[in-house]
């Protein structure tokens, strides 16, 4: 489909049912193909970022932290967003994810890809960079994050960790699986 395709669901009415600073969620009118109407759920969030912070040696830093939704403490790659500024360049947001979270600032900074988070209901997405040439800096983690835990893991640990259900988070499983797409699909290693 490309941005001048009309869409195959036409949006009749829209109602805000909740709005915070960092999501709203709405109910949509909807008109399907067949002309049936009906109505869709969508939560709306501004995209993020995701950093992949690799050593020289293929080691990786995770990040952990309680999830209150699940409520349990996971390891994840480090990400984040900037809801005060909203259009800010997410190179830019990754770099300051990276230092926050980790207190590691990066040499170079790749774009992976562009993912979205759970496009059944939600409008947000996120974007993925690999991190390289690490060097440490000062981390500074803003109130949200309170008892994050930063950490370095070889990669036999990262995949002892996948297997056996220490690190659940999609979105770190995702960015795991497009770098490594990409590198075979290249005939790079990540």
């Amino acid at each position: 489909m490309t941005d001048d395709t009309p869409p195959e669901i036409t949006t009749t009415g829209s109602t805000v049912i909740y709005e915070n600073r960092w999501m709203k969620v709405r109910e949509d009118a909807i008109r399907r193909p067949d002309g049936s109407e009906g109505i869709y759920g969508v939560v709306e969030k501004p995209d993020f970022v995701v950093i992949v912070p690799v050593e020289e040696d293929g080691s990786v830093h995770l990040v952990e932290q309680y999830r209150y939704p699940v409520g349990q403490r996971l390891w994840e790659f480090p990400q984040g967003s900037w809801e005060q500024m909203r259009d800010a360049d997410p190179l830019e947001v990754a770099r300051g994810e990276l230092r926050e979270e980790t207190g590691l600032d990066a040499e170079r900074m790749t774009h992976v890809g562009h993912l979205f988070q759970g496009y059944g209901y939600a409008t947000q997405g996120y974007h993925v960079f690999l991190a390289r040439g690490l060097r440490p800096g000062r981390g500074d983690l803003d109130h949200e994050e309170q008892g994050l835990v930063a950490r370095r893991f070889s990669r036999a640990e990262l995949t002892a960790m996948i297997g056996d259900g220490r690190i659940k988070d999609a979105t770190t499983l995702a960015a795991i699986g497009l770098i490594h797409v990409k590198d075979a699909l290249s005939g790079e290693a990540a």
